[in-house]
C-alpha cells in the first residue's frame, strides 16, 4: 500500500499548512523581485478588520491574474505545438539563393504547430474541420513562416472573402452555437453561394478532415510561391509535408466517440509519442514547376482553390522535419506562437495569388492585435535566433531596444553592431517582373472553374472512401434546417459526379432533384485519377508508432501476452492494457500487471487494434459491464482488427458478435504474436 502523504511544512495563522524559504524551498518574490512575506493572507486593519489599498501584493497578483488571458484566434484557436528541427537532405541553390537550402545535412531549429479552424480553444480534437500544418523555421537569415493546411486548397480565392468563410463557419451569433462544427445553416447557405468553395468542401467531407493523429496528416503550403537562386532565375514552388509515419483517419463514429472520451486526442497522442521517443517525422517536398508549364497548366496557378497533381509535377523531397521537444510553457509558446505569411527569407518570394496578398496583411495585423502591440516579435518563441539589428524602438512591451545615441538612418556615426546599413548584395530582394493594368476590383476568367478538381478529387478515392464522403455530406447537410440550401447544394453536387448527388440527395430524402447548378465553365471530364489524393491508396502498410488496446482479465495468458508484446516492440509500436479495475490482473504465471486504463475509460477508440486476452471466468465478468461490450463492438463497427482467444467467447456473445467474425478476428491462440502484427499493418479491415 503507498505511504500516505506527509505534508512538512507549519500551520499559519489561518491554520492552511504552508512551507517556507527555510524548509529549503526558494523565496517568493513580487513580479518586481521583491521577497514576500505571506502569500496567503491579504493586509488589513486589525485581525477582522477592511483591507488595505497600500497592499502592493495583493494588487499586483490580482492584477496579472485579470490579465493573464490574451484574445483567442479567430480562427485556429485550438493548438499544439512542439519543437525540432529541419534536416535538409541535398543543396538547392540550382533553385533557390535561401540560405536553409544551402548547405547539405544543416539542421534548422523549427516550431510547428497544428490547428484546428473553426472551434474555439476548448473545442474537442476530434471535430471535422481544416488542420491548421503552420512551421517557423530559425533560420541563419531571418525567420521562414510556411503558415498552411492539411488540405491543399482553400474555399476561397479572394481574401475579400475571408471575414464572410469565418462567420458562416462559426456559431451561429444569435444563439452560440454550433461549436466546432459546420454542420449548421450558417456554413452551408454561405458554400451553397460560393461554387468556387466545392473543391475545398469535397477535401473537408473527406477523412482527411478526421485524421487519426497530427502524426498521420500531410500538410501543404496551398499558394503558389517562388523560388530565386544567386543569378536571379525564378521558378514557381508550392511546398508538401509527407508524414514519415504515413496517413491514417478515423470513421465518423468513432470521432464523435474519440471527443467524448477525450476530447484531447490529438494533444495526448502528440505529447506521447514525443515522450516515447517516437519523435513525429515529415519529409518536405516541393512541386517545382516553369512560367511554360503555368501558362499551359489547366487551370491558374495563382488560384488557391486549385491544386497541381503529382502526376503531372512530382513532388521533390528535399529534407525532413523531426519534432522532438515538447514545450516549456503552453502558454509561453503554443499560445503566444504568431506566424504571418509575410515572414520569409531571401530566395522566396510572394506571387500575385489574392487569398495570400491579404493573408499577409491580415496575419501581422491580428497577431498585433492578440500580442498586445508591435513588439510580440521579442517573445521567445517569436524571436529569430540569428542576430537582429534594426532601428525599430519603443513601442509596447518592449524588450530589446538599441544600445547608444544611433536610432536612425542614414546617419553618420562609425559602424558598430547597434549601427546597421542595408546590404544591396545579401539582402532580401523582391522578384522583377512587369507589371500594368487598369486598377479594378475583378476575379480573373482563369479562376472559373469551380467543379473539375472537385470532380478529379472525388474519383480518385477508394470505394470506401467515396462511401465516407457521401455519408458525410448526408450528415452536414441534415443539421441544416431550410430545405432550400440542401437543394442548392446538391444542384452542386451534380456538376462534380451525378453518382455522388443522387446518393446525397436519396440519404437526404429530397423529393425531386433540383436542377445542376449555373456553371461559370463546365465540369472537365478528361482529367484523369490521382491516387496521390487517396488516403487508402496510401496507406503505409506499418503498425508502428500505432498502439494496441489489450483487454485482459485475471489468469490471461501469459505466453500470447509474452508474444505480441514483443512483437510490438520489434515493430516499434505501443501497447496499453485494459482492465476491470485500475489495479489490473494477473497472468497464467502469476505476475501482476497494473492497468494503463480501466474499462470504463479507456475505450477501443482510443487504440488502433484491440486484443481481448482474458479466462472464460473473466469474459463472463466482462459480459456484464456495459463499457465491455461497447469495447468489442466499437472496434467492430470501426472495422479494427480483433485479437481474441476461444476463452473471450462470452463477452462477444454478450455483444452480439458471436455470429459476426470475419478475417478481421485474428485467433492468437492459432499464429504468432509476430504474425498478428503483421495483419494489423492493414490499419483496417476495410472489407467488413
Amino acid at each position: 500500500m503507498a505511504e500516505s502523504f506527509k505534508y512538512a511544512g507549519k500551520k499559519g495563522n489561518g491554520g492552511e499548512l504552508r512551507q517556507s524559504a527555510s524548509d529549503g524551498y526558494p523565496t517568493m518574490t513580487t513580479a518586481q523581485g521583491c521577497p514576500v512575506s505571506d502569500d496567503q493572507n491579504s493586509l488589513k486593519v486589525g485581525e477582522r478588520g477592511p483591507g488595505l489599498m497600500e497592499d502592493q501584493v495583493l494588487r499586483e497578483k490580482l492584477f496579472h491574474f485579470d490579465h493573464e488571458r490574451i484574445p483567442e484566434r479567430v480562427v485556429h484557436a485550438r493548438g499544439y505545438g512542439a519543437h525540432g528541427y529541419f534536416e535538409t537532405y541535398d543543396s538547392l541553390e540550382e533553385l533557390t539563393c535561401a540560405d536553409i537550402f544551402k548547405r547539405k545535412g544543416e539542421k534548422t531549429p523549427v516550431f510547428a504547430r497544428f490547428s484546428t479552424v473553426a472551434g474555439n480553444k476548448g473545442s474537442p480534437d476530434l471535430a471535422r474541420d481544416v488542420r491548421g500544418f503552420a512551421v517557423k523555421f530559425y533560420t541563419q537569415e531571418g525567420n521562414w513562416d510556411l503558415v498552411g493546411n492539411n488540405i491543399p486548397v482553400f474555399f476561397i480565392q479572394d481574401a475579400m472573402k475571408f471575414p464572410d468563410l469565418v462567420h458562416s463557419a462559426k456559431a451561429e451569433p444569435d444563439r452560440g452555437f454550433p461549436q466546432a462544427q459546420t454542420a449548421h445553416d450558417n456554413f452551408w447557405d454561405f458554400v451553397s453561394l460560393s461554387p468556387e468553395s466545392m473543391h475545398m468542401v469535397m477535401w473537408a467531407m473527406s477523412d482527411r478532415a478526421i485524421p487519426r493523429s497530427l502524426r498521420f496528416m500531410e500538410g501543404f503550403g496551398v499558394h503558389t510561391f517562388k523560388f530565386i537562386n544567386d543569378e536571379g532565375e525564378e521558378k514557381y514552388v508550392k511546398f508538401h509535408w509527407k508524414p514519415k509515419g504515413g496517413m491514417q483517419s478515423v470513421v465518423w463514429n468513432e470521432a464523435l466517440k474519440l471527443n467524448g472520451a477525450d476530447p484531447d486526442f490529438h494533444r495526448r497522442d502528440m505529447w506521447e509519442s514525443i515522450g516515447n521517443g517516437d519523435f513525429p517525422e515529415w519529409e518536405l517536398g516541393v512541386q517545382v514547376f516553369d512560367q511554360q508549364f503555368a501558362d499551359e497548366f489547366e487551370f491558374d496557378v495563382f488560384d488557391a482553390t486549385k491544386l497541381i497533381p503529382e502526376e503531372q509535377v512530382p513532388v521533390k523531397i528535399v529534407g525532413r522535419m523531426v519534432l522532438n521537444r515538447v514545450v516549456d510553457n503552453f502558454f509561453a509558446e503554443t499560445e503566444q506562437v504568431a506566424f504571418c505569411t509575410q515572414n520569409i527569407v531571401p530566395g522566396l518570394d510572394f506571387t500575385p495569388d489574392p487569398l495570400l496578398q491579404g493573408r499577409n496583411f491580415s496575419y501581422l495585423d491580428t497577431q498585433t492585435k492578440r500580442l498586445g502591440g508591435p513588439n510580440f516579435t521579442q517573445i521567445p518563441v517569436n524571436a529569430p535566433k540569428c542576430p537582429m539589428r534594426h532601428f525599430q524602438q519603443d513601442g509596447h512591451m518592449a524588450m530589446q531596444n538599441p544600445k547608444g545615441r544611433v536610432n536612425y538612418e542614414p546617419n553618420s556615426w562609425s559602424a558598430s553592431e547597434n549601427n546597421p546599413r542595408e546590404c544591396p548584395a545579401h539582402g532580401f530582394k523582391s522578384s522583377s517582373e512587369q507589371m500594368s493594368g487598369d486598377k479594378l476590383r475583378y476575379r480573373s476568367d482563369t479562376f472559373a472553374d469551380h467543379y473539375s478538381q472537385a470532380r478529379q478529387f472525388y474519383l480518385s478515392q477508394t470505394e470506401v472512401e467515396q462511401g465516407h464522403i457521401q455519408s458525410a455530406y448526408v450528415f452536414e447537410l441534415s443539421k441544416v434546417e431550410h430545405l432550400p440550401i440542401r437543394e442548392r447544394l446538391v444542384s452542386h453536387l451534380l456538376n462534380i459526379d451525378e453518382t455522388l448527388a443522387n446518393k446525397v440527395a436519396k440519404g437526404l430524402g429530397l423529393q425531386e432533384m433540383p436542377d445542376p447548378a449555373e456553371a461559370a465553365m463546365p465540369t472537365r471530364k478528361d482529367l484523369p485519377v490521382s491516387d496521390a489524393l487517396s488516403i487508402l491508396k496510401n496507406a503505409p502498410n506499418t503498425f508502428k508508432v500505432r498502439k494496441l488496446g489489450i483487454l485482459v482479465s485475471d489468469g490471461f495468458d501469459a505466453d500470447i501476452f509474452e508474444s505480441v508484446v514483443n512483437a510490438l516492440k520489434s515493430e516499434g509500436a505501443n501497447f496499453e492494457i485494459i482492465a476491470a479495475q485500475v489495479g489490473g490482473a494477473k497472468c497464467s504465471k502469476g505476475k501482476h500487471f497494473e492497468a494503463d486504463q480501466v474499462i470504463n475509460g479507456g475505450p477501443s477508440v482510443l487504440y488502433d487494434a484491440v486484443l481481448v486476452l482474458t479466462t472464460e471466468e473473466g469474459a463472463e465478468k466482462l459480459a456484464a459491464i456495459a463499457e465491455a461490450k461497447d469495447f468489442v463492438s466499437d472496434a467492430y463497427a470501426h472495422m479494427k482488427y480483433i485479437g481474441f482467444t476461444a476463452q473471450a467467447k462470452p463477452l462477444f456473445k454478450a455483444a452480439g458478435l458471436d455470429d459476426k467474425a470475419d478475417d478481421g478476428w485474428i485467433d492468437l491462440a492459432k499464429i504468432s504474436g509476430e504474425a498478428f502484427i503483421e495483419s494489423l499493418r492493414n490499419l483496417r479491415f476495410w472489407q467488413r
